[in-house]
């Protein structure tokens, strides 16, 4: 669990609870990073923004936008995915537009602790993913089945989100995870 007001505070001088300007989003990422690079090859970092009161624009794309794109890319330095905390409706809007107009997608823990899906996914890609969120793991063809589709289709949009790092593909049976199953697996 990342807390971001408390890294701000050890990592820039500014207010604790107000993310705005890159330089502290950057710096922000770059302490996400390192933390990333300590737990070594396989994690699921919860990004907290319970005591962030904003996060503008700029901040968003530096750490939300620049994080999840260093770890989509082949050269990534560890296999990092992302889930979102406490985020309100002032975060919500910032992040949202970042992902959208880089084409990335987040998963986000709502105040019901259930997940939901922000940014850059097709109606295919949001209602397969739900499956998986809602059953933790499921094989290709169980989601083509429950969304009704054929399987090549279905196969398509799955490579995506596991593309987009909000679903994992499991090692050996070909089947995918929601990022809340890989977390209990621990």
């Amino acid at each position: 669990r990342i807390d971001l007001s408390a890294m701000v505070r050890r990592s820039v001088a500014t207010l604790y609870s107000h993310l705005v300007t890159r330089p502290t989003g950057q710096a922000l990422r770059l302490g996400i990073e390192s933390q990333i690079g300590e737990l070594g090859e396989l994690c699921v970092s919860i990004l907290d923004f319970s005591h962030v009161a904003i996060i503008d624009y700029s901040c968003a794309d530096e750490i939300v936008a620049k994080l999840i794109r260093r770890y989509q890319s082949d050269d990534r330095p560890a296999e990092a995915f992302f889930i979102a905390r406490g985020m309100g409706e002032a975060h919500r809007e910032p992040v949202e537009d970042v992902l959208l107009r880089h084409g990335l997608a987040l998963v986000v823990e709502d105040d019901d602790d259930d997940c939901i899906l922000l940014g850059d996914v097709t109606g295919l890609e949001r209602a397969a993913w739900q499956q998986i969120q809602k059953r933790g793991r499921l094989a290709p063809g169980a989601v083509a089945k429950a969304v009704g589709l054929e399987d090549d289709v279905v196969d398509l949009a799955l490579v995506s989100l596991a593309r987009k790092r909000v679903l994992v593909r499991g090692a050996a049976a070909g089947d995918y995870l929601s990022l809340r199953a890989l977390l209990a697996e621990g």
